[in-house]
């Protein structure tokens, strides 16, 4: 597909020429020797630097094929960020700021060219407040790292993706949303979920700015298309010895009862997860725990160890079977939480061709709108659902898996799924808006008008700035 399908392709920066970029090179040697950079002569590299897992998606596949960066660096100080961002801002060159590059919607594609900035080396727990549990950590520290950091504190990060070994904190609060923990904490633009932020201006001359918590929620979420993060403030939880529970059900009447009735109890939860039975029959499954059964619907639930007193003889109420448990980080194999969230479609995509998927928060009830979806699209549309708290309320999530008939079907779903009370954050659009709420937020635009003037920031991911 040509350039030119691309959203606003004609207001995007103009991709640069070979000479710039060579004087952005120069540039950057001569200001810090020590900068690592991967430039043509290493095609794969940049490649591997300019993508995602945006492949998910039969829509966006096409539309950024063709989008490299000309020059990739990996900053392993907040100085040689400023380094960097002073030298694409003196020289008009598009920059794009990844972290180990885990999203699923191009966030980190840059469709302008020019530079694309790896902060992976920005990996320092910073601080840990003894009294508050409040921590400042780089942007590039893996989340797993970070937690193995606070166990010996008693604390804990509050939320995560399922990708949570290989994610940066810096690239989940800039391109996600939420995941496992969302039962307990809500999403992350939840007021209390960001407390600050160490913010890099593009500029010629870099400002380098703390924000607080409200300066700070206009970029969370952003993309990376208003500031560059260096560093994050958040709030932790109390670690908690999490059990992973599978649970089985026959019928899935009884099963979407029983998820969408758990959160209500006083059972301590942080996961909980459907999966209808042909998910989780082709679902791989930790050391010890038995393949699903035909016709066998499983819900996954990360519980609290004093749940164990109640929750297998709740469940067995409800007509679910225990059919394995184990402490989270004891168990071999797969955690369970690598089968939640979009890991559940990467496994299933990893056997099944020509599938991709949607994200959903289901109308309340559940059943009235999953009953006419399933009636209408049958076996095209597979059910995962996740628990979240949305505005306080404990609501359902669905990370439907959809078997791919081309664009018009999936306009036609997408309306359907509206017409039933659904709102959809639709996985297959290049801006940020049109991933989520639908509507421009002024404040993400105005952020971006204070701290990228010029707007070389990951353009063409802010809808809002495209059209001001």
């Amino acid at each position: 597909m040509p350039d030119a399908a691309l959203p606003h392709q004609a207001r995007l920066p103009p991709r640069p020429d070979p000479a710039r970029m060579a004087e952005l090179a120069a540039e950057l040697v001569h200001q810090d020797p020590g900068l690592e950079l991967v430039g043509p002569d290493q095609p794969a590299e940049l490649q591997r630097l300019s993508h995602d897992f945006h492949d998910y998606s039969p829509v966006l596949v096409p539309l950024f094929q063709d989008r490299r960066a000309q020059l990739a660096v990996r900053a392993r100080t907040v100085e040689q960020v400023q380094v960097v961002a002073a030298a694409c801002g003196r020289l008009a060159v598009p920059l794009t700021v990844r972290g180990a590059g885990t999203g699923n919607y191009g966030q980190c594609v840059p469709l302008a060219g020019g530079v694309v900035l790896e902060l992976t080396g920005l990996d320092r727990l910073r601080a840990c407040d003894a009294e508050t549990g409040v921590v400042e950590v780089e942007a590039g520290a893996l989340m797993a790292a970070v937690d193995q950091q606070l166990a010996p504190r008693g604390r804990a990060l509050r939320l995560m993706p399922s990708t949570y070994r290989s994610a940066t904190i810096g690239g989940f609060v800039a391109g996600g949303s939420g995941g496992i923990g969302s039962l307990r904490w809500g999403f992350l633009r939840d007021p209390g979920n960001l407390l600050g932020l160490e913010v890099v201006t593009l500029e010629p001359e870099p400002r380098l700015l703390r924000l607080d918590a409200t300066g700070s929620a206009p970029l969370n979420h952003a993309y990376g298309t208003n500031g560059i993060l260096t560093a994050l403030r958040l709030p932790t939880t109390e670690a908690v010895p999490w059990q992973q529970l599978v649970v089985g059900f026959d019928a899935w009447d009884r099963a979407l009862a029983a998820a969408a009735a758990l959160p209500a109890t006083a059972l301590v939860l942080n996961a909980l997860s459907l999966l209808e039975a042909p998910i989780a029959a082709r679902s791989p499954w930790p050391a010890g725990c038995p393949a699903a059964a035909a016709g066998e619907h499983r819900l996954l639930l990360l519980a609290a160890p004093d749940t164990l007193e109640v929750l297998p003889s709740w469940l067995a109420e409800r007509g679910g079977i225990l059919r394995w448990q184990a402490p989270q980080g004891q168990s071999r194999g797969l955690p369970l939480r690598e089968l939640t969230w979009n890991h559940t479609t990467l496994h299933w995509r990893a056997q099944q061709a020509g599938w991709t998927y949607l994200q959903m928060l289901l109308p309340q009830p559940e059943a009235a709108c999953l009953n006419a979806l399933r009636a209408r699209w049958g076996e095209d549309l597979l059910w995962h659902l996740e628990a979240v708290r949305q505005q306080g309320a404990a609501r359902l999530a669905a990370l439907p898996l959809l078997r791919w008939r081309g664009p018009e079907s999936l306009a036609a779903l997408l309306a359907h799924c509206r017409e039933l009370g659904a709102f959809v954050f639709n996985p297959h659009v290049v801006t940020v808006e049109d991933g989520g709420l639908g509507v421009v937020d002024a404040d993400q635009v105005a952020a971006k008008a204070a701290y990228d003037p010029a707007g070389l920031l990951n353009p063409g991911k802010l809808r809002g700035w495209l059209e001001r």
